[in-house]
């Protein structure tokens, strides 16, 4: 569905094609038997499997961004224009620069290379959906933080640690750790998500996989934070997500570096002791914060001025890190 006041798209929907997920912002598909059992012709039939066995072996999703913010927990009634293209094109982006340290679920994101299947969908999932590998998610988000923002700087203020890690005296709000700490989190269904300590996640994991995405989050966190400095922006803290493929291979999935996933700070407005400008949805919270609003469903309708520069930001951050127009 496309909300034509501010050319959003705010549903994804796709007749014959199963829906695995629906989530605050993306949608999952199904690209395996399910759409192939929509097929009669068996000419037609074999041909679909061809065009996903030249995309790569295994079972694939197609994962759509639509262009819904949400805030507190609660998705908004307005969308914002180019949302989902950023998140999409960013997350394309920072997989192909960050593939030679861990391998991702990225098949593609070129509609050209899409199923034909899926052809009468292209207004909906063109620049906006990419096909990728099929795979096993761990229970755990992998938070890698730079900076010390959001529940870290509360954690801190209590117990001068987070998550566990305990840090140097005399830190402030915004102030850059001495060195990236990992600090996971637990899924929830709803609500937000709990720190929990990297102990905690080898429980749930098991040792080996648990120092294995600790690693690769320090990693990719560190290479990313560097090259996205040289363009003039901090990544304060990240969020990934990884699975497993049958074979047991571990690969990063999801999102990656983006400002739904990340908190961006310009750099040259930087200055700790304060909360910093973000690339993100900081137009939407500071508006809602001004309302007598219980943070509850359903969310108020966002004016045009904070729909604009909330999407200004996001194209913003888009521009900095690729050097491109989008």
């Amino acid at each position: 569905m496309a909300n034509s006041n501010n050319e959003t798209v705010l549903q994804l929907n796709l007749p014959g094609v199963k829906k695995l997920k629906s989530g605050k912002v993306r949608e999952l598909f199904d690209l395996g038997e399910q759409l192939l059992f929509g097929f009669t012709n068996e000419l037609e039939r074999r041909n679909l499997e061809l065009e996903l066995f030249e995309l790569g072996e295994g079972d694939k999703i197609l994962i759509g961004a639509t262009d819904r913010i949400s805030a507190f927990d609660v998705i908004m009634p307005t969308g914002i224009p180019h949302k989902g293209h950023v998140l999409v094109a960013l997350s394309e982006f920072w997989f192909e620069k960050t593939a030679h340290i861990i391998p991702n679920h990225l098949l593609t994101c070129d509609f050209a290379r899409f199923p034909t299947a899926l052809r009468t969908y292209r207004p909906l999932l063109a620049g906006r959906s990419m096909i990728v590998r099929k795979c096993e998610p761990l229970p755990v988000e992998c938070v890698v933080r730079g900076y010390l923002a959001g529940s870290g700087w509360k954690e801190y203020n209590q117990s001068q640690s987070v998550c566990g890690i305990k840090l140097p005296a005399g830190l402030v709000e915004s102030s850059e750790l001495p060195e990236p700490i990992f600090t996971p989190a637990t899924k929830e269904q709803s609500g937000h998500d709990i720190n929990i300590s990297f102990e905690q996640s080898a429980t749930i994991l098991g040792e080996p996989l648990a120092v294995r995405v600790r690693d690769a989050s320090l990693a990719i966190y560190k290479w990313a934070r560097e090259f996205a400095r040289e363009r003039g922006i901090i990544i304060a803290d990240t969020k990934f997500e990884f699975g497993t493929l049958p074979n047991g291979d571990v690969i990063l999935i999801d999102e990656v570096l983006t400002p739904d996933s990340s908190r961006f700070w310009p750099a040259d407005d930087y200055k700790p002791g304060r909360g910093q400008a973000s690339f993100d949805k900081q137009f939407v919270r500071d508006y809602l914060e001004t309302l007598e609003w219980n943070k509850t469903p359903p969310g108020p309708v966002l004016p045009p001025v904070v729909v604009a520069k909330t999407s200004a930001k996001y194209l913003e951050a888009y521009e900095r890190l690729t050097g491109k127009k989008l």
